[in-house]
Protein backbone atom coordinates (compact mmCIF):
# COMPACT_ATOMS: atom_id res chain seq x y z
CA UNK A 1 0.00 0.00 0.00
CA UNK A 2 1.52 3.29 -0.99
CA UNK A 3 1.07 5.67 2.04
CA UNK A 4 2.81 8.93 0.59
CA UNK A 5 0.18 12.03 0.99
CA UNK A 6 -0.39 12.26 -2.78
CA UNK A 7 -1.85 8.68 -2.96
CA UNK A 8 -3.76 8.87 -0.01
CA UNK A 9 -5.75 12.35 0.24
CA UNK A 10 -8.40 12.66 -2.34
CA UNK A 11 -10.75 15.15 -0.62
CA UNK A 12 -10.26 18.62 -0.30
CA UNK A 13 -9.66 19.22 3.21
CA UNK A 14 -11.41 22.86 3.27
CA UNK A 15 -14.33 21.91 1.02
CA UNK A 16 -14.76 18.17 0.29
CA UNK A 17 -14.38 18.22 -3.03
CA UNK A 18 -12.88 15.25 -4.89
CA UNK A 19 -11.16 17.28 -7.35
CA UNK A 20 -8.23 17.57 -5.30
CA UNK A 21 -5.51 17.04 -7.48
CA UNK A 22 -1.95 16.64 -7.71
CA UNK A 23 -0.15 19.76 -8.54
CA UNK A 24 3.17 19.12 -7.93
CA UNK A 25 5.90 17.06 -6.45
CA UNK A 26 4.65 18.04 -2.91
CA UNK A 27 1.03 19.78 -3.52
CA UNK A 28 -2.47 19.26 -4.10
CA UNK A 29 -4.90 22.33 -4.69
CA UNK A 30 -8.59 22.14 -4.89
CA UNK A 31 -10.09 22.58 -8.46
CA UNK A 32 -13.69 23.90 -6.66
CA UNK A 33 -12.48 26.04 -3.48
CA UNK A 34 -8.68 26.91 -5.44
CA UNK A 35 -7.30 25.52 -1.19
CA UNK A 36 -3.75 24.80 -1.99
CA UNK A 37 -2.09 22.09 0.12
CA UNK A 38 1.81 21.75 0.50
CA UNK A 39 3.26 18.63 2.06
CA UNK A 40 5.77 19.86 4.55
CA UNK A 41 7.40 17.78 7.03
CA UNK A 42 6.46 18.10 10.55
CA UNK A 43 9.32 18.79 13.16
CA UNK A 44 9.90 16.29 15.50
CA UNK A 45 12.65 16.08 18.66
CA UNK A 46 14.75 13.17 20.17
CA UNK A 47 16.94 13.55 23.15
CA UNK A 48 20.50 12.25 23.90
CA UNK A 49 20.21 11.28 27.54
CA UNK A 50 23.35 9.85 28.73
CA UNK A 51 24.29 8.66 32.45
CA UNK A 52 27.61 8.91 34.36
CA UNK A 53 29.21 6.20 32.72
CA UNK A 54 28.43 7.76 28.84
CA UNK A 55 25.55 5.45 28.66
CA UNK A 56 23.16 6.63 26.24
CA UNK A 57 19.59 5.94 27.24
CA UNK A 58 17.23 4.35 24.24
CA UNK A 59 13.53 3.88 24.96
CA UNK A 60 11.11 0.80 23.93
CA UNK A 61 8.12 1.74 21.91
CA UNK A 62 4.94 1.80 23.33
CA UNK A 63 3.15 2.11 20.15
CA UNK A 64 2.86 2.04 16.77
CA UNK A 65 5.03 2.28 14.57
CA UNK A 66 7.47 -0.07 15.64
CA UNK A 67 5.97 -1.26 18.25
CA UNK A 68 8.76 -2.71 20.84
CA UNK A 69 11.63 -1.51 18.99
CA UNK A 70 13.95 0.86 20.37
CA UNK A 71 14.01 4.80 19.83
CA UNK A 72 15.19 7.87 21.78
CA UNK A 73 12.83 9.20 24.11
CA UNK A 74 11.43 12.31 22.12
CA UNK A 75 8.22 13.29 20.13
CA UNK A 76 6.39 15.71 18.10
CA UNK A 77 6.70 19.62 18.49
CA UNK A 78 3.17 20.90 18.79
CA UNK A 79 2.25 23.88 16.97
CA UNK A 80 3.69 26.96 18.76
CA UNK A 81 6.19 25.43 20.62
CA UNK A 82 9.78 25.90 20.75
CA UNK A 83 12.03 22.76 19.85
CA UNK A 84 13.33 23.46 23.22
CA UNK A 85 10.03 23.16 24.86
CA UNK A 86 9.40 20.29 22.67
CA UNK A 87 12.52 18.01 24.46
CA UNK A 88 11.55 19.27 28.02
CA UNK A 89 8.20 18.55 27.49
CA UNK A 90 8.47 15.08 26.16
CA UNK A 91 10.84 13.94 28.85
CA UNK A 92 8.71 15.10 31.69
CA UNK A 93 5.42 12.99 29.97
CA UNK A 94 7.71 9.93 29.19
CA UNK A 95 9.65 9.75 31.64
CA UNK A 96 8.87 11.99 34.26
CA UNK A 97 12.73 13.62 33.70
CA UNK A 98 12.85 17.39 34.61
CA UNK A 99 15.90 18.74 31.92
CA UNK A 100 18.80 20.54 33.40
CA UNK A 101 20.94 21.32 30.39
CA UNK A 102 20.36 21.22 26.53
CA UNK A 103 22.14 21.08 23.86
CA UNK A 104 21.69 21.13 19.95
CA UNK A 105 23.21 18.08 18.36
CA UNK A 106 21.44 18.05 14.55
CA UNK A 107 18.76 17.07 12.41
CA UNK A 108 18.28 14.51 9.87
CA UNK A 109 14.90 13.73 7.42
CA UNK A 110 12.62 10.64 7.91
CA UNK A 111 9.37 9.11 7.18
CA UNK A 112 6.71 8.39 9.98
CA UNK A 113 4.04 6.07 8.71
CA UNK A 114 1.12 6.22 10.95
CA UNK A 115 -2.49 5.43 10.07
CA UNK A 116 -1.19 4.06 6.77
CA UNK A 117 -0.40 8.19 5.98
CA UNK A 118 3.33 8.98 5.82
CA UNK A 119 4.29 11.78 7.71
CA UNK A 120 7.56 13.33 6.84
CA UNK A 121 9.45 14.61 9.39
CA UNK A 122 12.37 16.63 10.25
CA UNK A 123 14.06 14.99 13.75
CA UNK A 124 16.43 17.36 15.86
CA UNK A 125 18.75 15.66 18.15
CA UNK A 126 19.58 17.71 21.33
CA UNK A 127 21.97 16.44 23.91
CA UNK A 128 20.25 16.37 27.60
CA UNK A 129 21.62 16.49 31.06
CA UNK A 130 18.67 15.57 33.63
CA UNK A 131 18.39 16.92 37.02
CA UNK A 132 18.63 13.22 38.00
CA UNK A 133 18.29 9.83 36.90
CA UNK A 134 16.62 8.34 39.72
CA UNK A 135 13.21 7.42 39.96
CA UNK A 136 12.31 7.62 36.35
CA UNK A 137 8.91 5.76 35.21
CA UNK A 138 8.13 5.10 31.69
CA UNK A 139 4.64 6.77 31.05
CA UNK A 140 3.28 7.48 28.08
CA UNK A 141 3.97 6.23 24.82
CA UNK A 142 7.39 4.20 26.16
CA UNK A 143 7.41 0.09 27.61
CA UNK A 144 10.50 0.63 29.15
CA UNK A 145 14.33 2.54 29.36
CA UNK A 146 17.50 1.09 29.31
CA UNK A 147 21.10 2.85 28.98
CA UNK A 148 23.64 1.13 26.31
CA UNK A 149 27.20 1.13 25.58
CA UNK A 150 27.29 0.65 22.05
CA UNK A 151 28.32 -2.83 22.64
CA UNK A 152 24.95 -3.83 24.23
CA UNK A 153 23.28 -1.99 20.71
CA UNK A 154 22.09 -3.72 18.30
CA UNK A 155 21.57 -1.31 15.71
CA UNK A 156 18.67 -3.48 13.41
CA UNK A 157 16.31 -2.75 16.83
CA UNK A 158 16.36 0.97 16.10
CA UNK A 159 14.06 1.25 13.13
CA UNK A 160 14.07 5.00 12.25
CA UNK A 161 16.97 5.92 9.95
CA UNK A 162 17.17 9.34 11.76
CA UNK A 163 17.22 8.03 14.91
CA UNK A 164 19.62 5.56 13.87
CA UNK A 165 21.80 7.84 12.69
CA UNK A 166 21.57 9.79 16.09
CA UNK A 167 22.94 7.01 17.88
CA UNK A 168 25.83 6.35 15.98
CA UNK A 169 27.15 10.05 15.90
CA UNK A 170 26.57 9.75 19.77
CA UNK A 171 29.03 6.90 20.14
CA UNK A 172 31.24 8.54 17.38
CA UNK A 173 32.00 11.31 19.08
CA UNK A 174 32.29 9.53 22.31
CA UNK A 175 35.21 7.48 20.67
CA UNK A 176 37.08 10.42 19.54
CA UNK A 177 37.01 11.90 22.60
CA UNK A 178 39.01 9.22 24.16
Amino acid sequence: MNTHPLQVLKYCPKCGSAEFNKTGERSLKCASCGFHFFINSAAAVAALVTNDTGKLMLVTRGVEPNYGKLDLPGGFIDPMESAEDAVKRELNEELGLIVKTLKYSGSAPNEYVFSEYTVFTLDMAFQVKAESLENLKPMDDILDYKFYSEEELDYNDIPAPSIKGFVKDYFKSLKAKK
